[in-house]
């Protein structure tokens, strides 16, 4: 929270290059399966939450924009690919996968369900491993290191050992 009792929110990339802080209340958060946003997102659908109404500020960096439509601008890490932001006349959404703590970001809605992927709605009855499961058929991941940033604001970016 800030002084004011405004809720805070970071996030950023998965190289660290780009990070954001968002202070006050998040809008309605949304799945939107449209097309343009599966392919913007390399994924099945768009996660979503409005930050209208709230303050945005860049703490690293700064998105690459595309402009995806007559309407839509779409921010994105320029090093690593991560989408972030989904701008339109009515304000910015962020990728809710991009914060620090997306958990506490509940999708109440969802758009373009024209395009929804027919088995989207199955996938959660898929059998269901931890990473480790798969060590006999990868065993590349027994001593796996990510070097993508931790969820949490750091002073640097990349640590010095890796720079």
């Amino acid at each position: 929270m800030s002084l004011d009792n405004r809720p805070i929110y970071t996030g950023g990339c998965q190289c660290g290059a780009v990070r954001f802080r968002v202070e006050g209340a998040l809008g309605d958060a949304s799945i939107c399966h449209c097309r343009m946003c599966q392919k913007a997102f390399g994924s099945f659908y768009a996660p979503l939450v409005s930050v209208r109404g709230a303050r945005l500020d860049w703490t690293r960096g700064e998105p690459k924009y595309f402009r995806s439509s007559s309407h839509v601008d779409r921010g994105f890490c320029a090093d690593c690919g991560t989408p972030l932001t989904f701008t339109a006349p009515d304000g910015v959404g962020l990728a809710i996968g991009a914060f620090d703590n997306p958990a506490e970001i509940v999708p109440l809605i969802q758009w373009g369900t024209e395009a929804k992927l027919p088995y989207v709605d199955t996938i959660p009855q898929l059998p269901g491993e931890e990473t480790m499961a798969d060590i006999s058929s990868a065993p590349y991941l027994a001593d796996l290191v990510s070097y993508q940033h931790p969820d949490h604001d750091t002073e640097q970016w990349p640590p010095k050992e890796r720079s």
